[in-house]
């Protein structure tokens, strides 16, 4: 596996851990469950863009890598 790869397989298991995230924040009962999961969602979104921001470093630098 590419270093590429595995860093686009890590960002789709990011925005998977996004969208549980959220989901568990809208089914939670306890407010306060509600803010640390809404916290950690905005916390894996940031993360997200800084990986999406570096795959398009990888991508110029190494365009075979474009798309995979």
């Amino acid at each position: 596996m590419t270093v590429a790869s595995s860093v686009k397989q890590c960002l789709a298991t990011l925005k998977g851990l996004e969208a549980g995230f959220s989901e568990f924040a809208l089914k939670s009962q306890s407010n306060d469950a509600k803010r640390i999961f809404h916290d950690c969602m905005m916390e894996t979104r940031g993360i997200i863009a800084d990986l999406e921001k570096r795959i398009g470093q990888l991508e110029l630098e190494e365009p075979q890598y474009k798309g995979f």
